[in-house]
Parts: C-alpha cells; sequence; structure tokens
C-alpha cells in the first residue's frame, strides 16, 4: 500500500515537470541552431541631372576707324561734310542709341543696329560762322557696347577767308552835307577766279555799279554814296554777294561820324516835385571843327528854358531849367523834347524824361 502510494507521488510530479517544460517551450521562440542570412536592400541608381547646354555671352563693340575728324581750311559759312567710319567687332548685335551733337554740327546716321563684322558711317556736317580762327566741336555716340558706351568724337576746322575785302570797315564823315567812299579791293587768296552777284547796303545808302558776267581774282569797286539817304542811316552794313565756291558773301561795316555832338543825348529827372526847377548842362559841339550859330531854342511842352548860352571852342554850353509840370492823378513820369535850331541845318533834339517822387503833390503846392 505504502509502495503504491509511492508511485502514484512520483507518476504526478512527473507530469507537473512535463507541463512546466511544454509550457515553456511554447512562450518563446524557437531557438536556431545558427544565424539567418540578412538580405541586401536593393540599390536604385540615382537619376541623372539635367543640364543646359553652355552658351556664350554676346558682346558688341564699337570701334571707329578715327575719333578726330579735321576738315583742314574751309570758307566762312561754308558747310562741309565729314564721315566717320566704324564697324561692330564684338559677336552680339550693336544698337546705336542716341548721338549727343553740340551746336554748329548736324549729324546722318542711316541706320542704329549693326550686326557682328558690319560697318557704318555716321556722316557729320560743319556750319562755320564768319569769324576766322580754329574752331572745335565734339559728338557723342551712345550704344550698347558695354565697354564703352559713349564714344567721344572731335571735330576740327580752320576757318579762313578765301577772298580778302579792304577796307572791312568804313567811318564816313558828313562834312557840309557831303561825304565820299573809299575804293573796296576783293582779292582771292587760293586764285579761284569769282565774279561779283550783287552790291547791297543798309539803307540804299551806298551802291556800286558791278557786272555779274565777269570774273576775276581781284575786283576793285568804287562805291558812290547818298548823303540824304546815309543821314538818316548812319550806320549798318555793305554786303557783296560772290561766287566764289568758298566764301558766299563779304560784309563792310560803316558808320557815320554826324556833323553836331550834342551832350548829353538826354536828360532824366529823379525824385522830381511839382514846380522845382531842376538845373542840368547841355553842349553842341561840331566833330570836324566848323563854326556855327545856334538861331534857337524851344521846348515841346514848355518846361525846359534856357537859362545861359555860352560860345565855346568848336560849340556852344548851355545851362537849361526844367520845371517838372502838375502831375495829373497817377501821373508817376513827364516827358518833353528840347530842340536847338541851327543855322542851315536841321534842328538838335534832346529828349527829356522826369520821374516823380512819392510825395509829389499837386498844383497848389
Amino acid at each position: 500500500m505504502k509502495r503504491n502510494y509511492l508511485v502514484l507521488i512520483g507518476l504526478i510530479m512527473g507530469c507537473i515537470l512535463f507541463l512546466q517544460t511544454g509550457c515553456k517551450g511554447q512562450a518563446g521562440p524557437p531557438e536556431r541552431s545558427e544565424a539567418a542570412p540578412v538580405m541586401p536592400k536593393p540599390t536604385i541608381a540615382p537619376e541623372k541631372a539635367k543640364t543646359k547646354p553652355e552658351t556664350k555671352e554676346t558682346t558688341p563693340t564699337i570701334t571707329f576707324e578715327n575719333v578726330v575728324y579735321d576738315f583742314g581750311e574751309v570758307g566762312p559759312k561754308i558747310n562741309k561734310v565729314g564721315e566717320f567710319k566704324f564697324t561692330n567687332t564684338g559677336n552680339g548685335l550693336l544698337k546705336i542709341t542716341k548721338v549727343d551733337r553740340c551746336c554748329g554740327v548736324t549729324t546722318i546716321l542711316n541706320k542704329k543696329e549693326y550686326a557682328p563684322g558690319e560697318s557704318g558711317t555716321l556722316k557729320v556736317q560743319g556750319r562755320w560762322g564768319q569769324q576766322a580762327g580754329v574752331v572745335n566741336r565734339r559728338i557723342y555716340v551712345n550704344s550698347n557696347d558695354k565697354t564703352n558706351p559713349r564714344v567721344e568724337l572731335a571735330i576740327k576746322a580752320k576757318i579762313v577767308a578765301k577772298v580778302d575785302c579792304e577796307p572791312k570797315k568804313i567811318n564816313f564823315m558828313l562834312k557840309d552835307n557831303k561825304t565820299t567812299c573809299p575804293e573796296i579791293t576783293l582779292t582771292s587768296h587760293d586764285n579761284q577766279p569769282f565774279s561779283i552777284k550783287q552790291f547791297k547796303s543798309t539803307g540804299d545808302c551806298i551802291t556800286a555799279d558791278v557786272n555779274s558776267a565777269e570774273q576775276a581774282t581781284k575786283f576793285v569797286l568804287s562805291p558812290k554814296v547818298d548823303t540824304e539817304k546815309l543821314q538818316k542811316t548812319p550806320n549798318g552794313f555793305i554786303e557783296i554777294s560772290l561766287t566764289h565756291p568758298e566764301l558766299s558773301k563779304v560784309t563792310v561795316v560803316f558808320s557815320t561820324m554826324p556833323e553836331f555832338k550834342i551832350n548829353p543825348p538826354s536828360i532824366i529827372v529823379f525824385n522830381a516835385e511839382v514846380k522845382k526847377p531842376v538845373k542840368r548842362e547841355v553842349w553842341i559841339l561840331n566833330n570836324y571843327g566848323k563854326d556855327f550859330e545856334i538861331e534857337s531854342t524851344s521846348s515841346k511842352n514848355d518846361t525846359i528854358k534856357v537859362l545861359k548860352q555860352e560860345k565855346v571852342s568848336n560849340g556852344y554850353y548851355l545851362e537849361v531849367e526844367i520845371i517838372p509840370p502838375v502831375a495829373e492823378s497817377k501821373q508817376k513820369m513827364f516827358t518833353d523834347e528840347f530842340s536847338v535850331n541851327i543855322k542851315d541845318n536841321k534842328p538838335l533834339k534832346v529828349t527829356c524824361r522826369g520821374f516823380y517822387s512819392r510825395g509829389r503833390g499837386s498844383s497848389s503846392r
């Protein structure tokens, strides 16, 4: 009995041990006898980057053959045309945006865009004056040339008179209401024959006979003077038109010394007061040293009268008195004309202007 009991206990303990061992085997993963091989991840080749094709930068370049143009000797007021030649030596399209020019110069450019290797011409025309001497002008060419966007060009010329004229100025004297004109000589300096197309003067007071069909390298003219017209136009010009290719005309300045000189030619009174006398001096002289006689004097508005008259060398000295008249309402000034009548001559006149002071008052003052 006892033996059977021990056998039963042994069986029970064996079952318990078996059950525990089975539970442990199910709780964890089965042991591997050796490490399982690791599969490598598939590699993907990187996509090649897309690249733009290389482009070469285009650069226009303006290149001038010369940056100075010398016209050399030119006649006064003669227009000549010169040229500045250039080429686009770059590899881009050249664009000329603007041509800045100074006075006396005209520029001509047929087009504004030039392909690489293409050439062009900038024409310039100078307008020269009458004055002899050296002339310098500047023009500027603006383009899309990044290296030289503004090119300076120089223009030179030497103005010379291809026909010389003597005299260049004539001073007339009206002695005894008569005067004569000296001869005028025209000479070609470059031996280029020419003819005289026309001879004219200011006020038509000086004339000369010319034959427009005659050609020569030298002319001597004998002008005639109309004294009456010269007295009306005492100063002016003689203009002689020519056919010379380098000179279209010559000009002679003339002026006339009048027989009489009146000083001052006008009288001005400031801060004038009504009926308050103002004294002034007037000198009348003969420019040719000739004696003369004053017959009378007068005042247009009766505001000027002579206080003293004295004979001096070559003329007269006068002391005059100016009496400002009554001022009308809002009147700020008064005027008058003083006349000196000379025997056997036209009257000499002196203008007079007076400006009232602020407190000029009225006739009661």
